[in-house]
């Protein structure tokens, strides 16, 4: 159990490239002979990526979210004109 804590930790060190340069290189090595440790490398790498889209969809809804209330609302009629005449050609 511990082993694959040091190993997922050193996978994020690398992907996240907070390895010093020597401990880089030996990663670096350590992929190119152990086939399973690059496949886990990949799958991470992917994890990662899945995470930070899911955290984009998650802002874009609660921008979308703040629009709606600010630009439909009734109560915020007063700022939707302010914002609305920034944008007015004179």
């Amino acid at each position: 159990m511990r082993t694959s804590l040091i190993e997922t930790e050193q996978i994020e060190a690398h992907l996240l490239q907070l390895s010093g340069g020597g401990d880089a290189l030996v990663f670096e090595a350590k992929m190119l002979i152990d086939a399973e440790l690059t496949e886990k490398v990949l799958w991470q790498q992917k994890t990662y990526q899945m995470v930070k889209l899911y955290g984009r969809d998650q802002l874009r809804q609660e921008i979308e979210s703040a629009h709606q209330k600010l630009f439909k609302d009734e109560q915020h009629q007063s700022f939707r004109q302010k914002i609305m005449r920034l944008f007015i050609k004179k």
